[in-house]
């Protein structure tokens, strides 16, 4: 039983299907209001007897993806409406069968992966084609389908401001992940630093290596979030809230990036088995800022004391903080910490400019 629960853990993960379901309530919701209403605008509006392609295209354009940007609706919307109306348009060039359908099939695909580089999007289009040219033609005339496509297509976007998904859960969530993640990694590099101990340094890198996918799902939720408050009038007032995170996000994926080259370099210097305690200072003095730069996300007065603990570090980055006689590589993971305290004051709201003139003279 252990073995298998080894080989696949997620069946054994009661709580995965749980939070999924949680978190996919409101873009199921979102994705309901606007077939129905795409259903009944087509059907009772334009008269349309079935209405198929306005609800698929509701569906496919929405989603459950985490990028629910008003520009990703539009153009996956208007990508799809091309492909509707081009098989459309070949439908009544061609006629129907075999060989018009896989012709038909690989314009659109083809077209589709022109207009967009997702995977997604071109197996979306390529489902309408097929529909267009597997159902009977509708009562009404040619493109009527299209039309229909064009009605899912502004119902959705309709939905993404009138009925918005709150990014802010995943937001916080990621945010808090990521600065989980840095603090882990930053004590294993004090004690690293301090006892010359390799596998606390091996760990930290490992930590560091495994973020990136953290820092790219908190991007995409807040740029998805920046730009839905844009158009939603629920969530207008959180721009600032979520414009704050983006500047954060900003500054952490460049320190974290940093941090990375200067955790290899502490990976290589400890194998001497020297320690290093100097450095593990000032190591420990950026984790305690750190963790309250996350901190900071939820209480935003703790801003002001991030950055008197940065600034107050940027006074020992020098070379010559070190102990004398040391080895020039000690110096140089000094040097390496100099842009990594810009990075961070930016991610605390100090101007860049004035980050770097904190900075010693070399």
């Amino acid at each position: 039983m252990g073995r298998l629960r080894s080989v696949v853990p997620h069946l054994f993960d009661l709580r995965a299907p749980g939070q999924r379901v949680i978190e996919s309530l409101v873009p199921a919701l979102q994705i309901v209001i606007a077939a129905s209403a795409a259903y009944a605008f087509a059907r009772y509006g334009l008269d349309h007897p079935v209405p198929l392609i306005a609800v698929t295209v509701t569906i496919s354009t929405l989603g459950f993806a985490r990028d629910a940007r008003p520009i990703r609706v539009l153009e996956t919307a208007i990508g799809i409406v091309i492909g509707i109306a081009l098989s459309e348009a070949l439908l009544l060039t061609v006629g129907q069968g075999v060989w018009q359908l896989a012709l038909v099939l690989l314009v659109t695909l083809v077209v589709a992966r022109a207009l967009s580089p997702s995977n997604a999007f071109a197996v979306a289009a390529g489902v309408q084609a097929i529909l267009v040219m597997l159902l009977p033609a509708p009562p009404g005339g040619p493109f009527v389908r299209s039309i229909d496509g064009i009605v899912g297509g502004i119902v959705a976007l309709l939905v993404t401001a009138l009925v918005p998904r709150d990014s802010r859960r995943f937001t916080r969530r990621d945010a808090r992940a990521l600065f989980a993640s840095l603090t882990d990694a930053l004590g294993s590099l004090v004690v690293a630093l301090d006892k010359a101990d390799q596998p606390a340094a091996e760990h930290a890198l490992e930590r560091l290596r495994s973020t990136q996918p953290i820092i790219d799902n908190w991007a995409a939720s807040v740029d998805s979030g920046v730009a839905i408050a844009r158009i939603s009038p629920f969530l207008y007032r959180r721009r600032p809230d979520l414009q704050a995170q983006a500047r954060v996000l900003r500054g952490m994926d460049l320190a974290t990036r940093n941090l990375r080259v200067i955790a290899r370099r502490i990976d290589f210097l400890v194998r001497d088995d020297v320690p290093r305690p100097v450095i593990g200072s000032i190591m420990a003095s950026l984790t305690t800022s750190v963790e309250l730069l996350g901190q900071s996300l939820d209480d935003p007065l703790l801003a002001d004391t991030v950055r008197v603990g940065l600034v107050a570090v940027a006074e020992r980055l020098r070379p010559d903080t070190v102990v004398k006689g040391a080895p020039v590589t000690d110096s140089v993971v000094i040097l390496m910490m100099r842009p990594l305290l810009v990075d961070l004051l930016m991610a605390a709201d100090f101007p860049a400019e004035k980050a770097r003139a904190l900075l010693p003279e070399v």
